[in-house]
């Protein structure tokens, strides 16, 4: 039974690191997304009127992303409880790795949108 649970916790515990590291991936590409958008509309010379819900929906897409990764954070927090709760406390989830790895990605400067 034990050996049940614990592959059970195992197979959730890999669900969780998966989204946390999909939220935060997201979070990363919509704060490009919503740096590079002013400097755009600034290096091709359009009014800051144009294309305000653009900018919206961006800050937007940033907003929810946070709170979703709160919800995430609290989350991993509840399940922390319920691993105690299903007597799994002793019993160390995961990889063996304190955070599984943020995905690598590259930030490009384009110059070329500098005022």
């Amino acid at each position: 039974m034990l050996k049940q649970r614990r592959e059970a916790a195992e197979k959730v515990a890999a669900g969780l690191f998966a989204v946390e590291q999909a939220i935060d991936l997201a979070l990363a590409r919509s704060a490009e997304l919503n740096a590079i958008m002013p400097a755009a509309r600034a290096a091709a010379n359009l009014s800051a009127v144009v294309g305000q819900g653009a900018f919206d929906g961006a800050a937007e897409t940033f907003a929810a992303l946070a709170r979703a990764r709160r919800h995430i954070v609290d989350t991993h927090q509840q399940l922390q409880s319920t691993k105690l709760q299903v007597g799994l406390g002793a019993v160390a989830i995961g990889d063996g790795t304190e955070k599984p790895p943020m995905p690598a990605f590259t930030v490009v400067e384009d110059r070329s949108l500098a005022a």
